[in-house]
């Protein structure tokens, strides 16, 4: 079992959800995250520019099993890739167990 992570651009959300769509990934979870990274970004309020203290991005969390983790990980960079800096960053984690709660079914069962 994999947990995949993935920071991303919230101009490219759309064509991944689609493209997570396109793979057969029904669930995912997202937050809004901010974050400091090489990327600088001007912002431009009632005529004024001036530089954020962040950069907006968008998290997607997915469970998933070893077989499928793969493609999902290209998907993902393939659908969020503009090649500019801020492009985000992927984590896959190891996952020991998994439970859906509401009828107690693990791993597998329970993506």
């Amino acid at each position: 079992m994999k947990k995949i992570e993935a920071i991303v651009r919230l101009s490219k959300f759309d064509d991944i959800r689609d493209a997570l769509a396109d793979i057969g990934v029904l669930f995912f979870t997202l937050s809004d995250v901010k974050g400091f990274g090489l990327q600088k970004e001007k912002r431009v309020y009632r005529g004024s520019t001036y530089d954020p203290d962040y950069i907006a991005r968008l998290q997607i969390d997915i469970l998933a099993t070893d077989d499928k983790a793969g493609e999902i990980v290209k998907t993902i960079k393939e659908a969020g890739r503009t090649g500019k800096v801020g492009d985000g960053k992927i984590i896959m984690f190891d996952i020991d167990k998994v439970y859906r709660i509401r009828n107690e079914e693990e791993d597998k069962d329970a993506i």
